[in-house]
């Protein structure tokens, strides 16, 4: 019976490569995401399958469960996304309300969905794709920082309660990773923001990094359980510390 994973948000980006790799590691890849075109021609490209889903509506979640059917392997709930970089007296409310739908909301929507189907399989793994702002503070990152540090504590008690399953529970949790559209969605489409965010590093991570890790934490043997893994560029020492050549 061939291995099945489902990943979402993987229409671009680290989902988009989380695919590819699950695909060349032997995994039949569930793409799922809001672009059907792109998940269409990337499923098409690593033989998978495409289910279009907004993580954040109940029943593009039901359709995509059904899509699974009653046995999982891998779910890498990557959806998600960052939207602006203002003060807290000044953010947004409406991003950080879209923030935490996709990031949260989405992972807890996906899970629940497909919880039985991975539990069915004998030794489910799910990857929640964190960041390094769930685990700590940057000035302007906020609503980010905050939709992020619930996907931590969602995952963490998700693994006690889930302690007694057949399941493991891991979190990634990506520093800077240089991926086509996270910060060019985060300007709101200012390319000149966006590249201001990689200027002078030498090697920001990229999707691949990420993808490769990923793959590498749900290949272990079935009793070893990644919890958390933070990785970052040499360059970065922590969010807002960065190494820039002049």
């Amino acid at each position: 019976m061939s291995r099945l994973a489902v990943v979402t948000g993987a229409s671009s980006g680290i989902g988009a490569e989380t695919a590819r790799q699950l695909a060349s590691a032997g995994y039949e890849v569930v793409c799922a995401a809001r672009r059907a075109d792109r998940i269409e021609e990337l499923a098409a490209q690593i033989g998978g399958r495409a289910v279009a889903c907004d993580v954040s509506k109940a029943e593009d979640i039901a359709r995509l469960a059904d899509e699974v059917g009653d046995r999982l392997d891998v779910l890498v709930n990557n959806a998600g996304g960052a939207l602006g970089l203002a003060p807290v007296a000044e953010t947004d409310v409406a991003d950080w309300r879209s923030m935490y739908e996709s990031n949260v909301i989405g992972t807890l929507q996906a899970t629940q969905a497909l919880l039985p189907a991975l539990i069915a399989s004998g030794a489910g793994t799910i990857v929640n794709v964190g960041s390094i702002a769930g685990r700590g503070a940057y000035e302007g990152g906020s609503g980010y920082i905050a939709a992020k540090h619930a996907v931590a504590a969602l995952t963490e008690t998700l693994r006690l309660e889930l302690v007694d399953q057949p399941v493991r529970i891991e979190e990634i949790a990506p520093g800077m990773v240089r991926t086509e559209e996270f910060s060019l969605t985060r300007f709101g489409g200012d390319q000149t923001r966006a590249d201001a965010v990689y200027a002078g590093v030498a090697e920001p991570l990229v999707a691949q990094d990420i993808a490769e890790a990923i793959v590498w934490m749900v290949q272990r043997p079935a009793h070893v359980n990644i919890d958390l893994m933070v990785i970052k560029p040499r360059a970065q020492a922590a969010a807002h510390r960065v190494h820039r050549e002049s």
